[in-house]
């Protein structure tokens, strides 16, 4: 393989479509996408996405069009996002597992001209095309004309209410080099994506790599051991994982005596979801400070955070600063709090222009600045802290209690897989916790109140448990608190 001192990012602003087709004309056998055992090149990948955008094509879509994509993680969902792009047509990724009438009401909201992972008539006269399907030999294999898609991705987002909306981005599908270098994508060398693509962080990150001229590595689901064997087969350079991820990683290097070479790893991104400072300070142990990175932003994209394990072991618990945009903290009549007190967190873009729209939700907003619902606070520094979703606090007998502190606490314990903290009713209290918790190792539920009891206050232990041997969250790292509130164990 040529080595990576010979590429560069691409120029901004090129049309995402007719990237690949550079990079397969420079490089044509540089592996570009691997998945289980199967690997394609970058004239590969070039010929199967121009195939299947030729299909898409006949089946309807056009320039603006959202083409929803219900694909497991492969090579398929690289391959049909890249066709969509080669369109000028919007990317909507969803899960595969969604249940049809789920699936149906985005599909609604986003007037998709073609559903792709589902079999023909689930969605009525809906163009769609099955899981599986792959474009034949004889379709052209050549470049398509030229088009930009008006928005370059459309996630969703039901957030703990379980309603869905579409977070559509406002930047057309041009490259973007800003976000390749500020998560320190370096073309030639290789990436591991071992979450879900629906979900936005990994769509971006897998996406950003391939158009970058990465070697982008799917797993097909996670699984600790298959990603640190990767992670030293390939020579993975940077990999961007969720604190579930990082506690079941670090368990297999405790538990297994064995030695995982991840001496590639140049940059370890967490995000998505809260992490315990016990499990951060692991891995900046495990890899050095400078190789270990967390962001803090929405998918809205108004304002992002960044930290390296240097400024964190600084600012133990922080996020960072903003490093686009900007950050305020809010109280309950919208004033400025001082440091160190929690409010609500508003952002807004330098420039005024908004970087999305939603369909089927409104902004929350204050001026002009908008929320996503997070509370936290602001060092005297400007670096910020997390305390949780403004929907998650539990108030109980007029405490704030924050889930994420909570589940912390939890996932200290060795037997602890993964945990989810909510507040039921009370007529005592007004709310009091409960914690469903993963169990992958023997703890009685003695042992986890004792285990509770030495780290947090009494109000903030759980008052009812339920104990499962399934997985609570999901591989990127996303609980909904609405569903276990609905349905609550007893223990």
């Amino acid at each position: 393989m040529t080595g990576p001192e010979l590429y560069e990012l691409p120029e901004a602003g090129t049309p995402i479509g007719t990237l690949l087709t550079q990079l397969a004309n420079a490089y044509p056998d540089i592996p570009a996408v691997t998945c289980d055992e199967e690997t394609v090149t970058r004239a590969e990948l070039e010929a199967w996405a121009n195939r299947l955008a030729r299909v898409y094509a006949e089946r309807g879509v056009t320039v603006g069009d959202m083409v929803t994509i219900a694909l497991g993680n492969g090579i398929d969902f690289v391959a049909a996002a890249l066709a969509t792009w080669k369109l000028g047509a919007i990317p909507q990724p969803v899960s595969p597992k969604l249940p049809l009438r789920e699936r149906q009401a985005i599909v609604d909201l986003a007037a998709s001209r073609l559903v792709v992972g589902v079999e023909a008539g689930l969605h009525g006269e809906r163009a769609t095309l099955p899981a599986g399907f792959r474009p034949g030999d004889d379709i052209d294999p050549g470049p398509l004309p030229e088009a930009v898609s008006p928005a370059w991705k459309a996630p969703t987002s039901g957030g703990s209410t379980g309603r869905p909306k579409l977070i559509v981005a406002t930047q057309p599908g041009r490259y973007d080099d800003l976000p390749a270098q500020l998560f320190g994508i370096r073309p030639g060398r290789a990436q591991l994506v071992p979450g879900p693509l629906y979900h936005n962080a990994p769509f971006l990150f897998a996406t950003l790599g391939v158009l970058s001229g990465q070697h982008v590595v799917v797993m097909p689901k996670f699984e600790a051991t298959a990603a640190l064997e990767a992670i030293e087969r390939f020579e993975v350079d940077l990999v961007n994982v969720v604190p579930t991820m990082m506690s079941r990683m670090l368990r297999v290097i405790e538990d297994s005596g064995m030695s995982y070479d991840l001496s590639s790893l140049w940059r370890l991104w967490h995000m998505a979801a809260p992490c315990p400072d016990w499990l951060k300070r692991a891995w900046i142990e495990l890899l050095g400070p400078e190789r270990v990175f967390e962001l803090y932003g929405g998918t809205e994209a108004q304002a992002v955070c960044i930290i390296d394990g240097t400024q964190w072991l600084a600012h133990p618990g922080s996020v960072g600063r903003p490093v686009t945009g900007e950050m305020i903290v809010l109280g309950e009549d919208h004033e400025a709090l001082p440091a160190g007190e929690i409010g609500e967190i508003y952002m807004r873009t330098k420039s005024g222009s908004a970087t999305y729209r939603y369909v089927g939700a409104e902004t929350r907003r204050h001026g002009t600045w908008e929320s996503i619902g997070d509370l936290g606070w602001m060092d005297d520094d400007g670096f910020v802290y997390l305390a949780d979703r403004r929907k998650d606090l539990i108030l109980s007998g007029g405490a704030n209690i924050y889930p994420a502190e909570v589940e912390g606490a939890l996932l200290e314990h060795p037997a602890v897989e993964s945990c989810a903290v909510i507040g039921l009713p009370d007529d005592d209290l007004g709310q009091v916790v409960h914690a469903v918790v993963h169990l992958v190792g023997h703890a009685s539920l003695g042992d986890l109140r004792a285990h509770m009891a030495e780290r947090l206050v009494r109000y903030k232990q759980p008052r009812s448990w339920e104990l499962t041997s399934e997985p609570v969250r999901d591989d990127a790292g996303k609980v909904r608190r609405s569903a276990l509130a609905a349905d609550p164990g007893g223990g």
